[in-house]
């Protein structure tokens, strides 16, 4: 009996939002009297980071502080549309609503700042620090504050915008079959190197190694945090969580979570990350969605690590001592 070390790899594509489109989302944005701007969604932040990015996109595209952005989710019957937060389609679906309802809103604030100014407004940039400069001609600016001002007392006019975006649905062709189920993928690799004791069927995952696509990091940090942590859960997916662990018997499963079996620090593994950037032509600013996907490759990867360490075949989950055992067992005797 020894304790024998395996590695195993494994990789996936991951669609962002729903197969075969036809998932709207809407947004609106618009300006207060002062010069912030407020993005309204039924997209909920599930403490993945959605009012932050939302923020980032819409402060990006008009040309302000990320700071003078605030995000309201509101609620599905006062908000407009959204089809919900699944499918890793937060980022990138909202975000293009985002962006179409920030370049409205835009327009609109270059148009009152050219009548402030006496200028075209297409002769007009913003210097992404709340101000409105005449291209060429610097000296030449108006705040957004002044201009949020006019608009509302003076020009009468509503800095704001809608936007929605929407894949059309992808129909099959009756001859061939053929369709686009959808029109960007993130991509990962996970490689797992694992010890297995032969005589308990305890694993130890020593080493999780991860590389993930994902279009494009809009905030590198967050998007660090999301995949090092879908990475743990990959592994606690992998080894640990059921509920019925007997299925279809339900004898033995968990009653709550206090009897719900999860790893603990201690059981987490040494986790690298590594992120390619890839930018989606239909990606907001090149993103595409990396929410389910970062909990998936780790769990066939170890499973293939576990192959590697001790020759069994493990293809239930969880992969558990007792299924190691039975199946050491059963490879013995054959």
């Amino acid at each position: 009996m020894a304790i024998k070390r395996g590695r195993g790899v494994a990789a996936i594509n991951y669609p962002t939002g729903m197969n075969l489109g036809g998932d709207p989302t809407q947004a609106l944005v618009h300006s207060t009297p002062t010069g912030n701007f407020m993005v309204t969604l039924s997209s909920v932040d599930l403490g993945q980071g959605m009012k932050q990015i939302m923020a980032q996109i819409c402060a990006e595209t008009i040309g302000v502080p990320t700071d003078r952005v605030v995000v309201d989710t509101a609620d599905t019957d006062t908000g407009p549309h959204c089809m919900g937060t699944f499918a890793s389609r937060g980022t990138h679906r909202a975000g293009n609503a985002v962006i179409q309802a920030a370049r409205e809103a835009r327009q609109v604030m270059l148009e009152v700042a050219a009548e402030e100014l006496e200028v075209n407004a297409s002769d007009l940039e913003t210097d992404g620090q709340g101000n409105i400069l005449v291209k060429g001609a610097p000296q030449r600016s108006i705040s957004i504050f002044d201009v949020a001002l006019s608009a509302h007392f003076k020009r009468g006019r509503s800095i704001s915008g809608r936007g929605m975006f929407l894949i059309p649905r992808s129909y099959p062709e009756k001859e061939t079959g053929a369709m686009k189920p959808s029109t960007c993928y993130a991509h990962a690799c996970t490689v797992a190197e694992v010890e297995v004791d032969d005589e308990t069927g305890e694993i130890t995952v020593l080493t999780v190694k991860n590389v993930f696509e994902i279009g494009r990091a809009l905030n590198p940090k967050m998007v660090e945090q999301q995949l090092v942590g879908g990475s743990w859960m990959g592994i606690s997916h992998a080894l640990y969580e059921t509920t019925e662990p007997y299925y279809p018997d339900r004898d033995h499963g968990g009653t709550d979570f206090n009897q719900y079996l999860m790893p603990g620090p201690g059981d987490l593994a040494q986790t690298e990350i590594i992120v390619l950037e890839r930018p989606s032509a239909d990606g907001p600013y090149g993103a595409k969605g990396p929410g389910e996907m970062c909990a998936n490759p780790q769990i066939p990867a170890i499973a293939n690590a576990v192959f590697d360490a001790v020759g069994v075949r493990i293809d239930t989950l969880p992969i558990t001592p007792e299924r190691i055992l039975r199946a050491l067992k059963a490879q013995a005797s054959n």
